[in-house]
């Protein structure tokens, strides 16, 4: 055996938990199958290296200084080399004789590196306050009309956060359940419920494409209409953005307009129920945010940290690169476990916790250039939700069991039975 190899064979994770960590049905059990397997990776072999059948060799990043590290260093670690997302090896096959050789198919924030990633950056949100507090205000009324038991995300937090951001979209509302399809057909392509069964790999890659492909024809659309006639909202300012003077590319603003569009909804809307998950098993965090509003702020962000909507991002390494004491060679992917590097022992303390008085210190959003673009919106949408929902409820009561999403890219709990105990 060569030194190559044999130093692979100690890095090699236990097939059983690398299976738990990287496959999108593990996620469907996310407390007592994938955060075990996180708890594991830290402890034992936490720069470990997955062989699992049908996937490329993949390194799997799971403690907070590590993915800190890399995420700061693009150029040694870049996101447009291969696909920025994970697929198995027949998806990215399939993908590959679809686009011509690549599984690129957009300009999407997610592929980019610097300067690209960082050329665009949204005007501030501060702006538009009072038009999202109307909205929390208007769904908050909803939903406490509810009389007993209700789904939180069915009956509440997809829609407030589509709405939130299609308004400063400038979308029409009655667009929204256009946009809410294919947000879920996005980061749900291997979800049989939202696929009705199961697809294939060629299949799911075909149908990824598809969905992307509707997202840009919308987008398209409108980005001729704002050229044509700017206007004050979010779609004008990237549609009329400029590089080196010129205006940037169609491609390029297609990309921006899925990114700000999903990290706004679907992300927020998972960030919330997960904070209503929280408190229904932590009450005394709500009693501890109503003696003092001041640290909804920081509940925000533990909800975010807590719940880490974004699961993985994919990065290669761009050279012969050592990171704790591991030999990576130039090629080699690495997935960055988001959700393992918030919950690092090392860095959190009682991590599987909900706690709303914790030091900010989570990566949930990413870090350095790749820091989420659509963050400022995300956190903004939810501490006026929490501002408006939070009087008018003295607690949450969990009424069935939770439902987790089926997948290791973006997502959590899809269904929470809850009844609010109003104030």
């Amino acid at each position: 055996m060569t030194q190559q190899a044999a130093a692979e064979q100690e890095y090699l994770i236990p097939d059983e938990i690398a299976r738990a960590a990287v496959l999108p049905g593990s996620y469907t059990d996310e407390e007592n199958t994938v955060f075990p397997a996180y708890a594991w990776l830290r402890a034992n072999n936490p720069l470990g290296l997955a062989k699992l059948e049908g996937f490329d060799p993949i390194w799997l990043v799971t403690k907070h200084a590590d993915i800190m590290a890399i995420e700061r260093n693009p150029e040694l670690f870049p996101a447009g080399v291969h696909n920025a997302i994970l697929n198995d090896q027949a998806s990215d096959n399939f993908t590959r004789g679809l686009t011509g050789g690549t599984t690129r198919i957009m300009d999407a924030v997610p592929f980019m590196d610097p300067p690209e990633h960082t050329t665009f950056r949204p005007r501030a949100v501060k702006k538009y306050e009072p038009q999202i507090r109307d909205m929390a205000r208007g769904a908050v009324d909803k939903v406490l009309a509810i009389d007993g038991e209700f789904d939180f995300l069915m009956d509440f937090a997809f829609a407030y956060p589509l709405h939130v951001i299609m308004t400063l979209f400038g979308v029409p509302a009655e667009d929204e359940p256009i946009m809410l399809k294919l947000t879920q057909e996005f980061f749900g392509v291997h979800d049989p419920e939202v696929q009705r069964e199961a697809p294939s790999p060629d299949e799911a890659a075909r149908l990824w494409i598809e969905t992307a492909q509707s997202f840009y024809d919308y987008f398209g659309t409108k980005t001729a209409e704002r050229r044509a006639q700017p206007t004050d909202d979010l779609l004008s300012q990237i549609a009329n953005a400029r590089v080196d003077g010129e205006l940037i590319r169609d491609s390029y603003a297609n990309g921006w307009y899925v990114a700000i569009a999903t990290a706004g909804h679907d992300t927020t809307s998972t960030s919330l129920a997960a904070f209503a998950y929280a408190i229904t098993r932590w009450p005394e965090q709500l009693t501890k945010i109503k003696a003092d509003p001041a640290l909804i702020p920081k509940a925000v962000e533990e909800s975010v940290r807590w719940s880490s909507p974004v699961k993985h991002f994919m990065r290669s390494a761009s050279a012969d690169t050592e990171l704790r004491g591991r030999h990576i060679r130039a090629g080699d992917r690495l997935m960055l476990l988001y959700a393992s590097g918030s919950r690092d022992e090392e860095v959190f303390e009682d991590p599987d916790v909900f706690n709303v008085e914790r030091p900010v210190k989570h990566i949930s959003f990413g870090a350095g250039p790749h820091t989420c673009v659509g963050m400022h919106v995300a956190k903004l949408e939810m501490g006026i939700m929490l501002e408006e929902l939070l009087p008018r409820i003295n607690g949450i009561e969990l009424t069935g069991k939770p439902k987790y999403a089926y997948t290791n890219f973006v997502g959590g709990l899809k269904r929470l039975p809850v009844r609010l105990l109003k104030a």
